[in-house]
């Protein structure tokens, strides 16, 4: 019997039919969508509680959809949880984390732990439990580039203080000092949240200060001693929103009045401002140069101190052009740097001598 050639797979062309230009099905794409949604729907019930119209909005689904993507998720064995105000929640247990989401935790715990001196100990601790749930083929590396930063631990026990206090309800007793020396004694707070600034990865505490103004207020951790757990015991506020209360903190002062600050950047500046990063920022104008609004909460004088610093960084690449107090704070300052270290060479010789 003759041989009959056997085609070669590798190179008989691909008939039309073939995975590589078949098509899903609009049933198959629909079943994909929905277990994409599942997924991601999880992830939002395990983070934080939402009504059925939150999720049906997130999602771009009618709230009939989100509401059969619940029953769906009990069938899987989820637990899902039914608070008052239709909310529902997934309690999530354990701290796994996808390897990205890892890797990302891990460098930003990392960034505060080198450029912050507080909570030394409770990044090294979080860094290490993280990098626990890694491949030990990275592991090594990861730990290896973490530094003592030689931070004592003494801001590590207040928030352990503070910690306990929020998770248990308990009002905190604390004294503060304030900025110019003076102890305020006798606060109580309710805790409501824990906020790391961004000027200078500090933390801070924000919660009802029931016992003098009884309004919600921002303490710098560092600056709160004497701290106690009292046995009266308090209830979250339902009406407090984080997201809310910070909308106009360029760092952590938010939750009142805030001013809107027009920069102009130079060309050389542009495309690093351009990069985006920067919260409360609206581009108004690009032509070589760029101008933008910025939007930062104010102090007691009116000015917005956590946004300062960050125009002055830029030094002659930004200029502040309104308002008026803004723009002369940050002349003022540029001013004295200037008549302080811009000297006569004999001048500077006659110092040093």
């Amino acid at each position: 019997m003759d041989d009959v050639p056997v085609p070669n797979p590798m190179s008989s062309p691909v008939p039309a039919t073939s995975f590589q230009s078949r098509k899903p099905t609009p049933r198959q794409a629909k079943t994909w969508d929905k277990s994409r949604r599942l997924t991601r729907l999880l992830d939002e019930l395990q983070a934080r509680r939402c009504t059925t119209a939150d999720l049906a909005q997130r999602f771009d689904v009618g709230q009939r959809s989100i509401q059969r993507d619940i029953e769906a998720l009990r069938g899987m064995g989820h637990d899902v949880v039914e608070h008052s105000g239709k909310e529902y929640s997934i309690p999530r247990h354990g701290t796994l984390l996808r390897p990205a989401e890892a890797l990302a935790a891990y460098a930003a715990i990392r960034l505060a732990h080198h450029h912050s001196p507080a909570l030394n100990s409770q990044y090294r601790s979080a860094l290490h439990s993280i990098s626990m749930t890694l491949p030990e083929r990275i592991r090594h590396t990861l730990n290896a580039s973490v530094m003592d930063n030689g931070a004592t631990p003494f801001v590590a026990r207040q928030m352990e203080l503070v910690a306990a206090a929020w998770m248990e309800g308990q009002v905190l007793n604390f004294d503060y000092r304030r900025p110019n020396g003076e102890l305020q004694g006798g606060n109580e707070l309710c805790v409501y949240f824990i906020e790391i600034s961004r000027s200078n990865l500090a933390p801070y505490v924000i919660g009802l200060e029931r016992r003098r103004r009884g309004q919600v207020r921002t303490f710098k951790l560092s600056r709160m001693v004497n701290l106690s757990l009292s046995a009266d015991t308090y209830e979250p506020d339902p009406d407090f929103d984080p997201r809310e209360f910070l909308s106009d903190a360029w760092g952590v002062i938010g939750g009142g009045t805030s001013v809107t600050v027009t920069v102009r950047f130079a060309p050389e500046a542009a495309y690093r401002v351009l990069e985006g990063g920067y919260p409360n920022a609206t581009l108004i104008r690009r032509d070589g140069h760029v101008e933008m609004e910025f939007r930062a909460g104010i102090d007691a004088s009116g000015l917005p101190r956590e946004l300062l610093p960050f125009l002055l960084s830029w030094g002659p690449r930004a200029e502040v052009l309104s308002p008026p107090n803004v723009r002369e704070a940050w002349l003022g300052e540029l001013r004295e740097a200037l008549a302080r270290y811009d000297v006569l060479p004999d001048t500077e010789q006659r110092r040093n001598s």
